[in-house]
């Protein structure tokens, strides 16, 4: 009987992983991209693991994984940088199924739970382009998947396997440091309750230091190249983000904008579950600690996320989005899964599915309304409430089609100025797809190893090595001159 339910379960986790996989890969933006998603295409093609905006930023287990994907020799290399995240996104649900599957021993909550964060707007839209979040959540939800499995067996090598995979999420983004001092609580505890002895300890270290080591490298490379205290602070705020990440101010804009994300990602009345989940987690929570732990990370991802003030500040609720999800499959145990309400559980399953609707109405109404969306809107060959509003990016050819407009309109030998948005499917088209080899791209300043940066020479010693053009941000839809000469 153990045999037959261990097998149903690995089926279950395969049958969630693939259809997740399908869904992310169906909608995955198939080619170059703008921002930070094109600067880490940028840096994966010239195999650069730590980059130039500090360490906080550095993302070397992201990077190294992008760079053994770059030598697989099938389909278009960017394409295969954004299946990155498509493919750990599909680990994430499967691993959220998962966890309310061993937790609950019920199917029903695991897949409320696992729909629900597969179609929440943030997380979607950063599983079809290349970023490093959905690595990140991975490894979260497989900590969580140790932890509740160490909290029902007290069997060690569950906490081992959840220092490893935490390491492996400091190596991959720096959110893993919340998660890293919670774990460091709930040790200090067992160890105080000799449920842990300080040899277990030690192994749990070693596996974590194991699991961190790209970081690592990179941390003491850099103490050695630049001192203990600037390698610090650049491994907790990267060259300039100090103050973002130190705020600890909130103005009325601020808490509007933020609730505004939170209920656009879960834009059905689902949500209310995760208030039952909340209050009845308690009850239903395999030990103390792993409730504790819960709550703590809940709090703790809301609360960095909430008084954040980077420009993108949208992407950073998705652990807590993440923890939402876990709660609304724990509110649906509670409140729905008795055999009087089995309507009542399929109004909850199509309700789950209401964020698809939403997605394809919400961009024509917030155009017509013209809200002020936090993106950039001035970038050529994209509407931004369908870019922003829609998480899918099925045949999005943009960033290209901007690129190939540019390389016509240039003179030979030209210098082209492009901005930290602009200047990537440029570099793409160029290095990787060889196009116009005879002109020079600059930027304003190199997030990565080899772009050259106006900082470099005075403009005048660029104008005197030829004719230089800037990129004007314009709307490409509306056929007007996107680039200019300086100096005309």
């Amino acid at each position: 009987m153990r045999a037959l339910n261990s097998d149903n379960l690995k089926a279950s986790y395969i049958a969630v992983l693939l259809a997740a996989a399908v869904l992310y890969v169906a909608t995955c933006a198939p080619g170059p991209l703008w921002q930070d998603s094109g600067m880490y295409q940028y840096r994966i093609w010239h195999n650069d693991v730590e980059g130039r905006l500090g360490l906080a930023l550095s993302h070397p287990l992201y990077h190294l994984i992008g760079i053994a994907v770059k030598y697989i020799p099938l389909g278009e290399f960017a394409y295969r940088l954004n299946l990155i995240s498509a493919v750990a996104a599909a680990f994430t649900i499967a691993n959220l199924f998962l966890l309310l599957r061993l937790w609950l021993k019920k199917n029903l909550p695991a897949i409320i739970a696992a729909v629900t964060l597969a179609l929440s707007h943030t997380f979607w839209r950063h599983a079809v382009i290349a970023e490093d979040y959905t690595l990140y959540t991975a490894l979260l939800l497989a900590e969580l998947l140790m932890l509740l499995q160490y909290v029902k067996t007290k069997r060690m090598v569950f906490l081992y396997l959840l220092a490893l995979f935490n390491g492996l999420a400091i190596a991959n983004h720096m959110w893993a440091a919340i998660a890293f001092a919670c774990y460091v609580i709930f040790l200090a505890a067992l160890l105080v309750q000799k449920q842990i002895r300080l040899r277990h300890l030690g192994v749990i270290a070693g596996l974590w230091v194991i699991g961190a080591a790209p970081y690592e490298y990179l941390v003491v490379k850099n103490i050695f190249e630049s001192g203990f205290w600037p390698t610090l602070a650049s491994a907790l705020f990267g060259n300039e983000w100090r103050e973002d990440v130190l705020n600890v101010g909130l103005s009325a804009r601020l808490v509007k904008e933020n609730f505004i994300f939170l209920a656009y990602n879960f834009p059905t009345p689902n949500c209310l579950l995760f208030f039952a989940g909340l209050y009845g987690l308690k009850k239903v929570s395999p030990g103390r600690g792993f409730k504790n732990v819960l709550l703590a990370l809940l709090i703790l991802f809301f609360a960095f996320a909430f008084r954040y003030t980077v420009p993108d500040r949208y992407a950073f609720f998705i652990p807590f989005y993440c923890l939402v999800s876990i709660l609304i499959g724990v509110g649906f145990n509670l409140l729905i899964t008795s055999p009087n309400r089995k309507t009542l559980r399929w109004i909850v399953l199509a309700l789950a599915l209401l964020p698809i609707p939403t997605y394809i109405i919400a961009p024509v109404v917030a155009q017509r309304m013209q809200f002020n969306l936090p993106t950039r809107a001035d970038v050529p060959y994209r509407n931004d409430y369908k870019w922003f509003l829609r998480p899918w990016r099925t045949s999005y050819s943009g960033a290209e089609k901007f690129a190939d407009e540019v390389f016509k309109e240039l003179d030979p030998d030209a210098v082209v100025y492009a901005d930290n948005t602009m200047v990537y499917p440029l570099l793409y088209m160029q290095e990787v797809k060889g196009r116009r080899a005879d002109i020079r791209i600059i930027s304003e300043h190199a997030s990565s190893e080899g772009l050259p940066v106006l900082s470099e020479k005075s403009i005048e010693q660029w104008l005197s090595e030829g004719d230089v053009y800037a990129v004007s941000p314009v709307d490409g839809r509306k056929q007007r001159r996107i680039v200019w000469k300086i100096g005309d």
